[in-house]
């Protein structure tokens, strides 16, 4: 039987209990009993690639994962894009706090940049890039490291003289805290975890807009556009997730964009803060080969998750559409919302469900619960007929996801 580590939210108990009153306590419903709920397709790529050249873009933690994905769908776009990490071939460092399949053994800024510049070149435009437009440039970055922020922003103005979007994307973990102990108890965790996902994931990308803003506010100036800092944050800013100081690091990258939001807003300069969902990063399809997902993630479904460059479609259609941008300046995207608002779609053509919809939260967490607890299979119409519904924030804000055995 399936206990829980944790408390569940309050929404979550909920549902439990609604489930399992429905499922085991009533007579099974007919396979069209719920058919005016929506169901979930999976179609054809209806992403449309805008075109943001002759624009610029900084994205840090750019050599892999969500970072990696973002600058791809830029340069796609026919973006100049500094692709910056610590992990490069020029100065020999890897980063190894999280494995890898061996198909993904250049994460470098080099890597990165030559599939976006290999992309260009290739590219016919029609229906895939700007053709010839969009360039990559590596840089070895530690976003840590204050001064190696100070000459990336300096270089970008002596090259380019704009700068259209900075993507904060860097973030890091101890690499002793693998698999399930990610998730520990705080006091267990230290210090060293705080440091590394407030040292990188938001001090560094505080440092990174403070460097970077004075030459975004002469580019809104002189070329009469938006320009755009996506803090890429996740939905444990609003919930418990994982640990004490990934959340407490999360919520502050929250609050970070919409304070800058604040002072930005008189330079038409604009903030958000991005949530992707479960995203499937190289190290997180690495970990599921190795049977470590499970526990680390809590039990969460990743072949329900994202593609990185899922994400990066968000950040170019947030770019193409400034009216959006301004008034959604310093809140919170969710990129699977916003891919539902806009029509786009992961590159497989799904569009994921919001972490926060019953699509995800059903047949992602409750319905195995019950299952698990059970011992029995659900009907069949009830994993096919799942409500299309957004939980609101204030409801899905509390504790813990639920976290069996």
């Amino acid at each position: 039987m399936g206990t829980s580590r944790s408390h569940h939210p309050p929404f979550v108990d909920l549902l439990l209990s609604i489930a399992t009153l429905l499922i085991f306590h009533h007579a099974p419903f007919p396979a069209n009993a719920l058919s005016s709920i929506p169901t979930s397709t999976i179609a054809s790529d209806l992403y449309v690639v805008p075109n943001l050249a002759p624009r610029v873009a900084i994205v840090t933690g750019a050599s892999r994962g969500i970072g990696r994905g973002i600058a791809l769908e830029l340069g796609r776009a026919g973006m100049t894009v500094y692709v910056a990490s610590r992990s490069s071939r020029s100065t020999g460092f890897l980063s190894d706090e999280r494995a890898h399949g061996e198909d993904d053994s250049d994460l470098t800024v080099e890597g990165t940049a030559e599939e976006i510049n290999t992309r260009a070149a290739m590219d016919p435009g029609g229906g895939g890039g700007i053709a010839g437009m969009g360039w990559a440039i590596p840089v070895p970055v530690d976003v840590s490291n204050d001064d190696e922020l100070a000459d990336l922003a300096a270089r970008v103005r002596m090259e380019c003289g704009r700068l259209d979007v900075v993507v904060c994307s860097a973030f890091t973990t101890p690499p002793n805290l693998p698999g399930s102990s990610f998730r520990d108890d705080f006091w267990r965790q230290g210090a060293e975890i705080w440091d590394a996902c407030h040292g990188v994931g938001l001090r560094g990308s505080y440092v990174t807009c403070c460097e970077c803003v004075p030459l975004m506010i002469e580019t809104a100036k002189n070329h009469k556009t938006r320009p755009l800092i996506v803090i890429v944050s996740s939905f444990g800013g609003k919930s418990y997730t994982f640990n004490v100081a990934y959340g407490v690091g999360k919520a502050g990258a929250d609050r970070l964009a919409s304070d800058m939001a604040v002072q930005l807003s008189k330079h038409n300069v604009d903030t958000v803060s991005l949530y992707p969902g479960i995203v499937r990063t190289e190290g997180n399809v690495e970990m599921e080969k190795r049977g470590e997902w499970n526990a680390a993630s809590g039990g969460l479904d990743l072949s329900m998750g994202e593609s990185p460059r899922f994400t990066g479609r968000a950040v170019a259609s947030l770019l193409a559409n400034a009216e959006l941008t301004e008034k959604r300046s310093g809140n919170v995207v969710v990129v699977a919302e916003l891919a539902r608002e806009l029509g786009f779609t992961d590159v497989d053509g799904r569009t994921p469900a919001s972490i926060r919809n019953l699509k995800f939260i059903l047949p992602g967490i409750v319905f195995p619960q019950i299952e698990k607890t059970r011992g029995t299979s659900l009907p069949g119409w009830i994993k096919d007929n799942v409500p299309d519904y957004l939980l609101p924030w204030f409801v899905f804000s509390g504790g813990p996801p639920p976290v069996s055995d």
